[in-house]
């Protein structure tokens, strides 16, 4: 089966095999003539990149890559890319890759014409009202994962250097304008980075169906996105060139970052902490988490689990659900513990204080304190 459209939800979205060729057309459709192609360290030197310059380059759009991207973006990578942004004179970026490209190049974007420190633009109340909006510069998103969805975003997660706290910023015009998914770009993922970001993937869905506020769309989207993952999670990491099954998760992907507009929760919360601290993969994180919090959160959410396993074919509701995402975590080879990926107990009450001010604990259907927290982080250490 060929899976491609043109879909305009939430943003334009250019979706099937083999178009990343029409990358000039969506750069055109952009407005952008002079562009910077941002991607991470890992990529830079990739076919797929390269094919994405030579395209760049043959219709007369320029050869400009910058890749100085950590796996967890931080504002050190984001001033060299303004610099490099304003020292090449480009009028707008092509945000690539995973979750770091994209939310690194679409941070360069918006901060390309501000004054204000990036900081100044949390994700808190209405701080996003003092970025001039006229200066964000016009992003083209060109996923390679399919995982944090954040081609559909419009918000960037940089991690504070300093503080080791990630920070979520956002603005409505950091929605890229224009998306290309092709799920040719995924095939050569490794089967631990298909395996995490299709699990971050989950996990958007998994947070945003649970979330309590009411947003009926997301969670439709959400129910959906869960049954691709299950459906088509295994078959991408089983043949990592099963096209179809790759298309099917970079859909899920997008569904999942549109979902958790509804809200996200405690395996976020956690996950963002053990990111900034040890560095450790998000999605791998938030695999580790998730069987936790769905127990700790049983009492809010077992109703409608009961509903969404009846819909997504697993037996015996909730209890049958939350051992679903243990076996498809060990399928994937998902360590059991956060100590199998570096993180160490003696961090657990400064996790947990950086967890409870993270923005996801407002989604969570149990309210939480740090002494949930820590009790969390011990469970899954």
């Amino acid at each position: 089966m060929m899976l491609t459209g043109n879909w305009t939800y939430p943003t334009a979205i250019r979706f099937g095999a083999g178009r990343l060729d029409e990358l000039p057309e969506a750069c055109a459709e952009a407005g952008i003539t002079r562009p910077l192609l941002v991607t991470d360290r890992g990529l830079a030197d990739l076919p797929i990149t390269r094919a994405a310059l030579d395209i760049l380059e043959a219709s007369g759009l320029g050869r400009r890559l910058f890749a100085e991207v950590d796996p967890n973006p931080n504002e050190q990578n984001l001033e060299a890319g303004v610099e490099a942004y304003r020292a090449g004179g480009h009028d707008g970026v092509i945000a690539f890759g995973g979750g770091s490209g994209l939310d690194l190049g679409k941070m360069v974007a918006f901060m390309s014409g501000q004054t204000h420190p990036v900081w100044d633009f949390e994700d808190i109340g209405d701080w996003w009202r003092r970025a001039d909006a006229d200066a964000i510069a016009p992003i083209v998103a060109v996923p390679t994962t399919a995982g944090t969805g954040a081609e559909v975003g419009r918000a960037s997660v940089i991690t504070n250097s300093r503080t080791h706290e990630k920070k979520i910023i956002f603005h409505p015009k950091v929605l890229p304008t224009v998306v290309l998914c092709d799920p040719e770009l995924t095939v050569g993922m490794p089967k631990p980075i298909t395996a995490g970001t299709g699990l971050d993937a989950f996990a958007h869905c998994v947070e945003a169906f649970s979330s309590p506020h009411y947003h009926p769309m997301s969670q439709g989207i959400a129910l959906e996105g869960m049954r691709l993952v299950k459906d088509y999670l295994p078959r991408a990491y089983a043949d990592g060139t099963d096209l179809e099954a790759r298309a099917h998760m970079m859909s899920a992907a997008i569904m999942g970052s549109t979902a958790f507009q509804k809200g996200l929760g405690a395996i976020h919360a956690m996950s963002h902490p053990i990111g900034a601290v040890f560095n450790a993969h998000h999605g791998t994180t938030n695999a580790i988490c998730m069987p936790a919090v769905l127990e700790f959160n049983a009492d809010k959410i077992r109703a409608r689990f009961d509903m969404a396993a009846d819909y997504l074919g697993i037996e015996d509701g909730f209890d049958g659900f939350r051992a679903f995402v243990q076996e498809l975590n060990d399928q994937m080879g998902i360590p059991r513990t956060l100590s199998e990926i570096g993180a160490t107990p003696d961090r657990i009450d400064d996790l947990a204080e950086m967890a409870i001010q993270d923005p996801s604990c407002g989604g969570n259907p149990v309210t939480l304190t740090v002494e949930d927290l820590k009790a969390l982080f011990r469970q899954c250490m």
